[in-house]
């Protein structure tokens, strides 16, 4: 054992040794060098595959650095690192900028055109044969492929900042001559992120073609009205769009007022990776950093954003303008990822002691950084989110089947915004089938979907702190700035199945979620969500000293969740289906809203404490609905006299009452990104008023105890939260059945409690009013209920 504690001293002291004794090699690469030089600083290499070369083949003793002079670099292809290229310990190999000059990795080509005026302020040139045009960018700027409807800035949180139900209507596409490689960009029929489509021309009654769709793992279908289209040459009629024919090798762009196209910088975008690191588990990429660089022009890849994965809503391209698989102590440091087309940093499969810190990820087409492991090391692993493990005969063992995932990584002190510009189901920071990653001081905003989101419980262990999270979930919906899900071994779409298990094995739901995640000391705000949404089956979560500006907190289907000590302005604790005995605790929280309840707790789905927290709000008429569960009975109604909520701190002064619930202050002025350049640019959330809840009783009778009764059983209009619990639209509505009386009508068709109808032989039912009037309409007739049950329709025919 004395051995063993020897070798990494010695390690750390040789590594201190060579450092102090600057016992390190340094290359140089510049634009206008030679790969025939020796790569020194007056006679630089020209390209990083000569310093890569070079260092290969000396397999030297020593650190080396590789220094790149300022300029950009057009890599022809992408730079790729393999075990052979590794560092140690003690001598490590940096690619990096140069001291105070600016470097760009770029994954295009600048074009020298000239170019003559076409038609209404459209100008056109002449392109190089066989090229093909992704992107198109103006003095680093990048612009939209011409596009129907237009894109209108002043609509941040629009779909697509513009959107038509015409989109690609046959009378739209009879102006057309050949929309043949256009797209076609539509969100998810529930908002659930979106889908995108290649055009493949029009059939015989002018009906546009196309193929795509994969891109969401709930397949429901587009919607309706939420789409656009994209590289159509007819609809180029805004400053700032731009169309190529690669059949003519022309390419038409309409410039934004002032530009000089004569002067300008034109780039196009022709790799999808700019650097990758090519190693695995056997024989890994070792202690290589990356330092310094701006990091442009990645193709976007929305169109092979296929691979679904475990069960949540997601489906995800593997790749990124960085791509690590297989590497060990590998750093990212201090880069700008620059309005790249897909992910930004996708940590693949085997990756261990990843660091990505200091980095501006922003206007990114995709995801900013994701940590995906491989499903092969899952237990029992499926995809899509109706299919369903027989729970008596899954793998009982504790954890993955391999090592073939990302461990241990770091996102540090980073700015992370504008993400999702292409793609719709991105995260500032996306984890799945990983274990205990940790993103700590970093700002997320302006993102489409997600800020952060893991997507399962395989295998927890992450830590989130001191973050900044806001302004997300823009242009989907029913989503948080923290999302999650956990719909591993023990989840099943029937919640009874699941319940039916787990009564006999408890640990059953912790086979995955093996490690406790913890989300501590951040601030969060999603004005189309929750602040914090864990989702289907999200189990074994830390939750404290969290300030939360606007969505509250939602626990759905998982088991043993602790919230404590944290501050939710303007809402509160949102309970979204429990399991019975979940473990679930919230306690010594300051809230401003009753728990907003679907499915509300009934007998024993209680959790294991609700209890001792701080009501900022008239709370007594909410409290009734909640007595049966015996929750809050220890909890206070009272004014928690916050510092200074107007400026956000939301600290409590002596002597506060919450004191007395077991609240204790947390700072207020740590949240986000430290690193003093990106802390200058980088935003902070809207500080919400404060608006002190005066609950009214509610007396709909659809919706009290008691209520309207049909065929023997009590109907209730769902509302609010309710419509995410059922998956439903909220412009679907529907009536939820509950306390269905044995024998009755209701219970012979087969109907079950918390089923939700929608429609009556084809007519929509939105309140319990509708329901029955729709049935006494339907008389003596054949009547065929639109069922909703486990977020699944199903038809179900009443017996007359």
């Amino acid at each position: 054992m004395k051995n063993a504690l020897k070798i990494p001293l010695f390690l750390a002291c040789s590594a201190a040794l060579n450092l102090s004794l600057g016992a390190a090699r340094d290359f140089y690469v510049a634009t206008d060098g030679s790969d025939s030089n020796p790569g020194t600083l007056a006679k630089p290499f020209a390209t990083l595959e000569a310093a890569r070369d070079t260092i290969r083949a000396l397999r030297p003793s020593e650190a080396v650095t590789v220094h790149l002079r300022g300029g950009t670099y057009y890599l022809p292809d992408t730079f790729v690192l393999t075990p052979e290229d590794s560092g140690d310990f003690a001598r490590p190999i940096v690619y990096q900028a140069k001291e105070g000059e600016a470097v760009v990795l770029s994954g295009g080509s600048a074009l020298d055109l000239k170019w003559t005026a076409y038609r209404d302020g459209i100008m056109k040139a002449t392109t190089p044969k066989g090229l093909e045009i992704d992107q198109l960018f103006i003095n680093g700027q990048n612009q939209r492929m011409a596009r129907y409807p237009n894109y209108d800035a002043s609509k941040p949180t629009a779909a697509y900042q513009g959107y038509a139900a015409d989109a690609f209507s046959k009378e739209r596409a009879a102006r057309w001559e050949d929309p043949t490689g256009g797209y076609i960009h539509a969100m998810h029929r529930a908002r659930w992120g979106g889908y995108h489509y290649r055009i493949t021309g029009k059939d015989a009654n002018g009906e546009v073609t196309y193929e795509g769709g994969w891109q969401n793992n709930r397949q429901m279908g587009m919607h309706d009205e939420f789409r656009m289209v994209e590289n159509i040459f007819e609809e180029l009629d805004a400053p700032g769009e731009w169309y190529h024919n690669a059949k003519t090798n022309t390419l038409y762009y309409l410039p934004e007022k002032g530009t000089d196209l004569n002067k300008a910088t034109v780039e196009v975008v022709r790799l999808r990776h700019l650097v990758e690191f090519q190693g695995s588990v056997d024989k890994p990429v070792r202690h290589v950093t990356f330092r310094g660089f701006t990091v442009r022009h990645a193709a976007r890849t929305f169109m092979d954003t296929k691979e679904p994965m475990l069960r949540s809503d997601w489906a995800i391209y593997r790749g990124g303008a960085f791509m690590l698989t297989g590497t060990e102590d590998v750093s990212i440091l201090d880069c700008e990822f620059d309005q790249v087309g897909g992910n930004a940093v996708f940590v693949n499969n085997y990756n261990r002691r990843t660091v990505i810190k200091g980095c501006h990820i922003h206007d990114t087409g995709a995801s900013g950084i994701c940590f995906v492991g491989d499903p092969d090391a899952v237990r029992d692993p499926l995809f899509e989110y109706r299919e369903k493990n027989d729970l008596d005969k899954i793998d009982r063992t504790v954890g993955p089947k391999t090592e073939n995932y990302p461990s241990h990584g770091l996102v540090e002190d980073c700015l992370i915004h504008g993400i999702g510009r292409t793609e719709r189901q991105p995260a500032g920071v996306q984890i799945e089938m990983a274990m205990k990653i940790t993103i700590r001081d970093t700002s997320v905003y302006d993102t489409a979907r997600a800020g952060i989101n893991i997507g399962d419980g395989a295998w927890g262990g992450h830590l989130i702190e001191r973050c900044d999270v806001f302004d997300t979930v823009l242009e989907t919906h029913d989503h948080g700035s923290f999302n999650s899900w956990g719909r591993d071994r023990f989840w099943h779409a029937d919640r009874s199945e699941s319940q039916r298990v787990i009564d006999k094995e408890p640990n059953l739901p912790f086979l995955d979620a093996m490690y406790t995640t913890v989300i501590r000391d951040s601030r969060w705000r999603c004005d189309h969500g929750w602040d914090i949404d864990l989702d289907d089956g999200s189990s074994n979560y830390d939750i404290y000293n969290n300030l939360m500006l606007n969505g509250g907190l939602k626990f759905r289907e998982g088991f043993r969740r602790r919230a404590w000590n944290n501050v939710m302005v303007n809402n509160g604790f949102h309970p979204h289906v429990w399991y019975e005995n979940s473990g679930d605790e919230f306690y010594s929280n300051i809230v401003m809203r009753a728990p907003r309840g679907a499915n509300t707790p009934r007998e024993n789905a209680t959790g294991k404490r609700v209890d001792s927290n701080l009501f900022f709000s008239d709370y007594p008429e909410e409290q009734n609905r909640y007595l049966v569960s015996q929750w809050d009975v220890n909890s206070v109604t009272a004014d928690p006299q916050f510092v200074d909520p107007a400026n956000g701190d939301f600290r409590v002064k002596e002597g506060s009452p919450a004191f007395d619930i077991g609240f204790q202050n947390f700072p207020m002025d740590q949240f986000g990104v430290k690193k003093p350049e990106l802390r200058a640019i980088a935003r902070t959330p809207v500080i919400p008023e404060l608006v002190i809840a005066r609950t009214k009783p509610r007396m709909p009778p659809e919706n009290s105890v008691g209520g309207v009764y049909w065929l023997g059983a009590r109907l209730h209009g769902i509302e609010g939260d309710e419509f995410s619990a059922y998956g439903v639209r909220q412009e679907d509505g529907g009536v939820a059945l509950f306390e269905i009386v044995k024998q009755s009508e209701a219970a012979l068709a087969g109907l079950k409690n918390g089923d939700l109808i929608q429609k009556l032989n084809g007519k929509p039912v939105r309140t319990a009013q509708e329901l029955k009037q729709a049935h006494r309409q339907a008389g003596k007739g054949k009547i065929t209920l639109l069922v909703v049950r486990n977020q699944q329709p199903i038809s179900i025919e009443l017996k007359q």
